[in-house]
């Protein structure tokens, strides 16, 4: 008889199950067992990282935090070298833990051989919304650039096409915003359900079809119907299709993402060595004065904004199963790419504030395409400008590609360990690759661009980010402790001072950026989505997990009578 479930608030051993680990053995060897297909090198992880590093920070993110009341100005290359500083420490121990533990899942597998079951969900749902919902904040900048690379053809273009209604190429919140800075009641333009869908007689329907005593369901359902038919409706059709594009390309194998996102990579990198050259002739070393104008504080707000463009070395950790040699590879793959990328984002910032003074007044053109309104506006040279916006959409492709497959590996991982269905987890019969959650991860990102608002969603995306490299860093010092003579293919130097250092730099940028919110949206719905992750872990992760250790123990109880049998 199986053993009876007790619910996890009543069992004796609630503490013991949640903060039991999953040792490393046992995650190597059940990657063995349904593992998929190694086919990535040194090289592809470069690229991946290239292409997910340098992408909405070098082509959107420098305007914002190099410009504004609190903008880092000129200085923005500091704030850069500190965003980087506080990133390589993290680094390193993502390079531990990637050759001892080449699995799937980065800092979720981690922390679950460190610190346990519930420590590893709670991390695995940071990380979902580090990965997931940077890759719907990538897409709606995808499709802001796409926009206004499109407008340059307005002449060859039919109108509808060059300049679309702004309720078709936003989300709602950045739809409303455009529309109230132009004078323009969003009422007016952003149409309702009941526009788009005038009554088609459901309500009737419903009458006709439910039985006499259900008839009054009839006046609540119609009451609901009509609130939301009210509701205002956009549909960010570019970022969809650009969504829907990255998705199959990911169902066709990681190898194939990796050549597409390098040739991506070239482009970008490229239009950006373009710009760099023929923007130092335009430098005038007056527009470096001052150097700092809102001082540490704009410093240290432009080194949490370009944060964001930082998100992406890590991902290379969540494909370390796909590595052909995990312990050479993942090391030059993670640092390889973290200083490729600092040093390209360095030259950048400093040529750009070099032809442009950001401490007046900047228009919103810079803020939102920097690079191409400096090279059209400053040096006149629009077909530079031009290229750039292409570069621009091949950086912010690459970058779509690396943090869906990010978030992709993550939720593999957690549905191997009974976190969420294993069903979702099925491989592809041709392309060995998890194409249901690659199509559920698509599909809730396009559902995520057309009601997210972005400037939330890239501070929220910045929160996990930070977490997820804390934890990283802290569990490099438990597993230290706990397994001092396991094989570490690669170690992080001066242990523990580097993890330490690691943790104070991200939870110091992290608590900075939370004193300075005060009572934002981003600040409130942190802890929010942590309750959320709580409540799912408890309502079907713990389940699931007990679920699975009865049938364990079970098999083990027949397999030992058969056996005392012969």
């Amino acid at each position: 008889m199986a053993k009876k479930f007790h619910h996890p608030t009543f069992s004796k051993n609630f503490l013991r199950r949640i903060t039991q680990i999953k040792s490393p053995d046992a995650m190597i060897e059940d990657a063995k067992s349904e593992g998929l297909e190694k086919t990535l090198g040194a090289w592809d992880l470069i690229v991946l990282g290239i292409g997910a590093i340098i992408g909405a920070g070098i082509f959107a993110i420098v305007g914002a935090a190099a410009a504004g009341a609190n903008g880092a100005g000129p200085a923005l290359a500091i704030s850069m070298v500190i965003a980087a500083f506080a990133c390589v420490f993290s680094a390193l121990c993502y390079c531990e833990f990637a050759t001892m533990i080449p699995v799937a899942g980065g800092a979720y597998t981690y922390t679950f051989a460190t610190l346990g079951e519930f420590a590893a969900w709670m991390v695995g749902w940071v990380l979902l919304l580090e990965y997931a919902i940077g890759f719907i904040v990538v897409a709606s900048a995808w499709s802001n650039h796409f926009v206004q690379f499109m407008r340059g053809f307005s002449s060859a273009l039919p109108g509808w096409l060059a300049n679309p209604p702004v309720w078709l190429v936003n989300d709602i919140g950045s739809a409303t915003k455009t529309l109230v800075n132009d004078g323009i009641d969003p009422h007016t333009v952003i149409p309702t359900l009941h526009s788009l869908l005038p009554n088609l007689g459901i309500m009737h329907f419903i009458a006709v079809k439910l039985p006499v005593f259900a008839q009054p369901l009839v006046e609540h359902l119609s009451k609901a119907w009509n609130f939301m038919s009210q509701m205002p409706i956009c549909l960010n059709i570019p970022a969809a299709i650009v969504i829907i594009l990255s998705t199959m390309i990911l169902i066709k194998g990681t190898k194939d993402s990796a050549k597409m996102t390098a040739i991506m990579v070239i482009i970008k990198i490229a239009v950006i060595a373009l710009f760099v050259l023929v923007g130092l002739f335009y430098v005038k070393p007056a527009n470096w004065v001052p150097f700092a104008p809102n001082g540490l504080s704009g410093i240290a707000n432009g080194a949490f904004l370009i944060f964001f463009a930082y998100i992406g070395f890590d991902a290379i950790a969540t494909v370390a199963e796909e590595c052909k040699n995990p312990q050479r590879d993942l090391p030059i793959g993670i640092i390889g790419s973290l200083i490729a990328a600092t040093a390209v984002y360095v030259l950048v910032a400093l040529v750009m504030t070099g032809m442009y003074p950001t401490s007046g007044f900047v228009p919103a053109e810079f803020i939102k395409a920097p690079m191409a309104f400096v090279m059209s506006e400053i040096a006149h040279q629009d077909w530079v400008a031009g290229l750039i916006s292409v570069g621009s959409l091949a950086g912010l492709t690459s970058v779509l590609l690396v943090m869906e497959l990010a978030a992709i590996r993550v939720l593999y991982a957690m549905s191997r360990d009974n976190f969420i269905p294993k069903k979702l987890q099925l491989l592809h019969k041709k392309y060995h690759t998890p194409y249901v959650l690659t199509w559920l991860v698509g599909i809730l990102s396009i559902i995520g661009v057309m009601t997210l608002d972005l400037q939330v969603a890239a501070e929220l995306c910045n929160f996990g980010t930070f977490t997820s490299f804390i934890v990283v860093c802290v569990a490099v010092l438990i597993l230290r402790h706990t397994d001092p003579d396991r094989q570490r293919p690669f170690k992080v130097p001066f242990s523990p001072w580097f993890p330490s250092i690691g943790i104070l730099c991200c939870g110091g940028l992290m608590v900075y950026k939370l004193m300075q919110s005060g009572d934002s949206n981003s600040a409130l719905l942190f802890p929010v989505w942590l309750g959320l992750g709580a409540i799912i872990y408890f309502n079907y992760g713990f389940r699931s997990n007990r679920k699975s250790e009865n049938e364990i123990h079970l098999e083990r109880i027949e397999q030992r009578k058969l056996e005392l049998q012969k």
